[in-house]
């Protein structure tokens, strides 16, 4: 899989998403499928997603006790998605658990990404809230060393920080950065963000891009503008 753009579908219903997916004639973007339409529609939605040709990022973000994870990741990779997550925060030997319950019988799986801090944290909210008292950046590192030593691909992360995971775990090591926004646009609740080009810049292997692209006046021309601007 190369590098490309992932439209976060944060959409409430079965019939928004489709809508919004209608408007792509002959095209198939990379979609992801987060909490509000999985809670809303279930297991049905991604099912019908891939069955009209698009490649699935499942943002579940499982956080748990290890078998619960690994049972629930055993459920989700016969959903044929591309990519799946959990928070890295649960621990290494979780993040081993996730990978073997996602491995299927035959030996293959989805891509595993572990999300490292959100994007909507800060230092002070962090500090504050989390009582971590470290770096970001230094928490981020550690995070995603740790799930790169558990075997996972790759992690969600700021593309304030995607060029030190590479530097980190490895250029092979994946890096899904949401935050990004055109520069004539609104960062909204996002704390730490990059426009396509700079996130192309620093090496990020997929963006993840929502209200920029889905809340457009043209979704179509929104997303070719971001394809042109990350992969050129």
């Amino acid at each position: 899989m190369g590098r490309d753009v992932i439209i976060a579908c944060d959409f409430s219903s079965k019939e928004e998403v489709l809508n919004f997916l209608d408007k792509f004639q002959g095209k198939k973007p990379f979609v992801k499928i987060g909490m509000e339409l999985y809670y809303a529609e279930g297991p049905s939605i991604v099912k019908e997603i891939k069955a009209r040709g698009h490649k699935i990022f499942l943002d579940l973000k499982l956080h748990d006790i290890p078998n619960t994870v690994k049972k629930s990741m055993a459920v989700l990779s016969r959903l044929d998605v591309d990519i799946c997550n959990l928070h890295a925060g649960g621990t290494k030997r979780m993040m081993e658990a996730a990978l073997e319950g996602l491995t299927r019988p035959d030996g293959t799986r989805p891509l595993l990404i572990a999300v490292t801090q959100l994007t909507s944290t800060d230092q002070e909210s962090m500090e504050n809230d989390l009582l971590i008292r470290e770096p970001i950046d230094k928490v981020v590192m550690h995070y995603a060393k740790n799930a790169a030593d558990a075997g996972l691909d790759g992690v969600v992360c700021s593309p304030l920080e995607a060029q030190k995971v590479h530097e980190t775990c490895g250029k092979e090591f994946l890096t899904i950065t949401p935050g990004v926004r055109f520069a004539d646009g609104d960062i909204g609740d996002q704390k730490r963000v990059m426009t396509p080009a700079e996130a192309n810049k620093i090496g990020s292997d997929y963006i993840v891009v929502g209200r920029p692209i889905t809340a457009a006046a043209d979704p179509v021309a929104a997303y070719e503008r971001c394809l042109n601007e990350f992969v050129g």
